[in-house]
């Protein structure tokens, strides 16, 4: 299968059960944001400058616990900031799992190490013989020091961590190979410290996921080789969306960077353009979505926006309209559903009902819709269902002799030449 069962089945039974019970509006996946502070300032990111009046706040576990509850989405996609700084984290992870939900933790990779080492230091007290089989291949692939490993073998239980589990995917953003990722996050080392995060967290068992965002400079044939190499390291799945000029990304952009959106952000010509052979790489690539959004980004059909089945909670409350655009913050997800005018919101047949919605055509507003058959056609159901059981795609063994490892520190997060890779 394509994608394990369990969780496709968790997911389509959630979608059945809604609408057996007549509901025109429900949630598929929460974006969870349980603080917006971040050790990164990524290139196209408006959050730090959108809730920089906030940046010290954070939502309690409480809080966080009860919004999933509260809007029962099946999947939490746990984001921010960096939500491996956020506090109660761990505990955060373990409560949606408790309430039998698919968790993404979408992370910037910076910390990832630092917290499977905490989980490695939790086996060695209650699974050893894992544990230390786990501990020889991290010493032997050099992913940990032997002075981590004599601190991993001494620390005290604790509860307090992020354990491997079938419901749980690292969701890493790498926008690129070496030279473009580091370029658009603004910091040298951070690609490097993904792949050795990936790397660990595949020998350890985790699941593991990547987000991609196609931008106006984006080669797509670089992103090729991106998916070669992870499919190469044996990462899950992958998310794929075009970066859209959102005005508080706009915003960032002009004041900190001094550049101009218009040349960074696609357009919705230039998206259609960019994914115009996307369909083929769904065969070659494990992506997570469906045929028919992957038809959309490719101009080959119209769909209509559903942001609410995709909703955004964080220390604000739940965002309104929608995760990129806000005009307000409600106090509940059902006044979210009931106080917004979605009729203001998205795009009819390519015109935009709002103007700030001309140019999006991002995954987290039109994917509920195609998944959910909000504008279907025949033979849509069965595209999907074919698509989410069919086969999985190969592991491209040819992702070994890409050289991913391409930029050399230039001060500033800027890279000139290359180097030898020297990761193996």
């Amino acid at each position: 299968m394509r994608f394990p069962l369990a969780l496709t089945a968790k997911i389509a039974l959630h979608i059945l059960v809604n609408k057996l019970r007549g509901k025109k509006k429900f949630s598929t996946v929460l974006q969870l944001e349980p603080l917006h502070t971040c050790n990164l300032t990524c290139t196209g990111c408006g959050r730090i400058r959108e809730y920089s009046t906030s940046l010290k706040n954070v939502m309690s576990l409480e809080d966080c616990l009860t919004a999933t509850a509260e809007c029962d989405a099946p999947m939490v996609s746990i984001c921010g900031g960096e939500p491996l700084i956020y506090p109660h984290i761990e505990a955060l992870v373990q409560g949606v799992l408790r309430q039998r939900r698919v968790v993404y933790i979408c992370t910037n990779g910076m910390f990832m190490r630092k917290k499977m080492r905490e989980a490695l230091a939790h086996l060695f007290h209650f699974r050893r013989k894992k544990a230390h089989q786990f501990m020889e291949t991290l010493l032997r692939e050099e992913l940990i020091t032997a002075k981590e490993a004599e601190k991993i073998r001494s620390a005290p239980p604790s509860d307090s961590v992020i354990l491997p589990h079938s419901f749980l995917y690292w969701n890493v953003h790498l926008d690129g190979l070496e030279r473009t990722h580091d370029l658009i996050v603004e910091r040298e080392g951070v690609f490097r410290e993904c792949i050795l995060a990936i790397r660990m967290a595949k020998i350890m068992g985790y699941r593991v996921a990547t987000n991609t965002t196609v931008y106006k400079e984006t080669s797509m044939e670089e992103l090729r080789e991106m998916f070669d190499y992870l499919s190469w390291l044996g990462v899950d799945g992958h998310t794929l969306s075009p970066g859209y000029d959102y005005d508080a990304a706009k915003e960032d952009m002009r004041r900190r960077l001094n550049l101009q959106p218009e040349n960074f952000f696609l357009t919705r010509a230039m998206t259609k353009k960019k994914f115009a052979d996307i369909q083929s790489w769904t065969e070659r690539y494990t992506f997570f979505g469906t045929p028919v959004y992957f038809d959309f980004l490719a101009g080959k059909r119209e769909l209509t926006c559903s942001a609410w089945a995709i909703p955004t909670r964080n220390i604000r409350g739940w965002k309104g309209p929608c995760y990129l655009m806000t005009d307000t913050h409600h106090a509940s997800y059902q006044d979210l559903l009931e106080k917004t005018e979605w009729s203001r919101y998205g795009t009819v047949n390519g015109t935009a009902l709002d103007p700030r919605c001309q140019n999006c055509m991002v995954h987290c507003g039109y994917e509920p819709t195609a998944a959910l058959g909000l504008n279907a056609k025949r033979g849509d159901t069965w595209r999907n269902i074919k698509f989410q059981f069919g086969a999985r795609p190969p592991q491209h063994q040819k992702g070994a002799s890409i050289h991913a490892f391409n930029g050399i520190s230039a001060g500033n997060g800027h890279k000139t030449g290359v180097t030898p890779p020297a990761i193996h």
